[in-house]
């Protein structure tokens, strides 16, 4: 628990950040046009709703029902075996898979309702009540031509985990760790030159306050201020531009969190080896940049090639965007992406150690 010194320099230092309002401004603006270009590039025209159909009969009544699917306008059709279309779908190249049964027939139709699985993906459940209205009207299609009474077919739907299709959704939570990065490496980076320069860590070294006090402090009140910005960015993403966040808010949140102390640590270590402004904007460009190609934040880090796979892997904005991704994009819980929390823990073990142990209080930049 922070102590009653730590909280009452957090409550100044947070004073002091507000008073920062343009900069507070346009650190919001750069997400807010980076995420509504990425929305406007994902939402031109509504493309057709990509199905695998598994046909395991022979049947007329199954080719038929087929060639309606694939007549309509609605639904872009890809046929095949029941494995291949599944993979397909977890690598969110189908958007679902229809499965018919080897009884689907005249004779079975005739006598008994038949159930259709239908395979979808956890992140494409909000699409369902779009989805499946066209999908039923083109099974009443089919079963007026055999009888007008009871419904032949009944949809019978399989979760099939896998990542979502909109790339906006993929790209959030790296950009959501990309932002807290920088705003973090920044807010303390930065700050720590400043004071320096202006004397005021000077001051402050005659007093009782000890290092890991003062860092306690502008880590709190700094964390404030992420926090309220990324909730502002997470809110327009959710709400304008109908990015979907499948798994608990809570835990997304926690992440957040702990990579904001992660950064916030590394901005207190740059802040302390940099003696000018100029000086700290050049390392943490240094520290930003690779970080930014390097832990997936625009694309899988299984997609890079192997030899630069090993150190991608444990950069700290790997583990944060990482774990935010599964929460976001899968759903996962705390207890599954407890890879991602270990280095994540590495890591603010080490933020923390390098940042008390390399705190300068009278050195000022001539």
């Amino acid at each position: 628990m922070p102590s009653k010194l730590q909280l009452h320099l957090s409550k100044v230092f947070l004073k002091i950040f507000l008073r920062d309002r343009q900069s507070i401004f346009f650190s919001l603006f750069f997400p807010i046009i980076f995420m509504t270009v990425f929305g406007f590039v994902n939402s031109g025209g509504q493309d057709p709703i990509n199905i695998g159909v598994v046909n395991e009969s022979n049947s007329v009544v199954a080719s038929n029902f087929v060639q309606e699917l694939i007549d309509s306008p609605i639904f872009n059709v890809t046929i095949g075996t029941e494995e291949r279309l599944r993979e397909e779908l977890e690598a969110g190249d189908q958007t679902m898979v229809l499965v018919l049964p080897e009884l689907f027939n005249n004779q079975s139709l005739a006598q008994d309702s038949t159930e259709l699985r239908l395979l979808v993906d956890a992140a494409q459940v909000q699409q369902l009540g779009l989805i499946l209205p066209v999908l039923e009207q083109t099974l009443i299609e089919i079963e007026r031509e055999f009888r007008n009474t009871e419904p032949m077919f009944s949809l019978v739907i399989e979760d099939v985990q896998a990542r979502s299709q909109s790339y906006l959704d993929f790209l959030l939570p790296g950009l959501m760790a990309f932002t807290l990065m920088q705003l973090s490496i920044a807010g303390s980076g930065f700050n720590i030159v400043e004071y320096r320069r202006k004397g005021i860590l000077k001051r402050l070294f005659v007093t009782p306050i000890q290092p890991k006090d003062f860092i306690a402090a502008i880590v709190l009140a700094r964390m404030s201020i992420v926090l309220l910005q990324l909730t502002v960015l997470v809110a327009f993403a959710v709400f304008v531009l109908d990015v979907s966040i499948v798994g608990n808010f809570a835990a997304f949140y926690f992440l957040i969190i702990l990579g904001t102390f992660i950064f916030l640590n590394l901005g207190f270590c740059l802040g302390s080896v940099a003696k000018t402004q100029q000086a700290v904007m050049a390392v943490g460009n240094i520290v930003i940049f690779p970080q930014i190609f390097l832990s997936g934040v625009f694309y899988p880090i299984e997609s890079m090639p192997a030899l630069i796979q090993p150190i991608a892997y444990v950069l700290p904005l790997s583990f944060i965007s990482t774990g935010m991704r599964d929460i976001a994009n899968e759903g996962a819980s705390l207890l599954a992406i407890m890879p991602s929390l270990l280095g994540i823990a590495v890591w603010l073990v080490i933020g923390f150690v390098l940042a008390t142990r390399l705190f300068v209080w009278k050195e000022v930049a001539n």
